[in-house]
């Protein structure tokens, strides 16, 4: 079994916003010379999520809409009152810092409106890092 592993880094400009690294994970696949497995894409950060969804405008406003009415920054969450980024803690852990996806003949595996976005739950950051592990034959 083949196991390659990489990572990238990124860089966000809004508090809260999403990022499409579908092109950089379907680069990593491709150069990795796994035919036939699957690619682990995780995120290092506790403020941070990764969902895969369509890259659609519309829809990529009401996921940030959806996350602050959710999580929203005036509530009275304690861990605001060491960091003051209580909703961002939150919302990466209902929605995860990981996702799994096959690989199947030296390619990425994903729905036609798929596209695989970092969340970014406590920005501007200048520097956020992606891990990506591709397993197989």
């Amino acid at each position: 079994m083949r196991v390659v592993q990489g990572e990238f880094t990124l860089s966000t400009r809004r508090k809260l916003e999403l990022v499409d690294i579908t092109g950089r994970v379907e680069n990593f696949v491709r150069g990795s010379g796994v035919r036939n497995g699957i690619c682990l894409v995780y995120l290092p950060h506790a403020t941070a999520a990764l969902i895969a969804n369509e890259h659609e405008e519309g829809l990529m406003e009401d996921i940030i809409r959806k996350i602050s009415e959710e999580f929203p920054h005036d509530s009275e969450w304690k861990h605001n009152l060491i960091d003051d980024n209580a909703p961002a803690h939150l919302a990466s852990s209902f929605m995860g810092s990981s996702r799994v996806f096959p690989i199947s003949g030296g390619r990425l595996v994903r729905g036609t409106w798929q596209n695989i976005f970092f969340v970014e739950l406590d920005g501007p950051r200048p520097v956020r890092k992606v891990f990506l592990t591709a397993m197989g034959d």
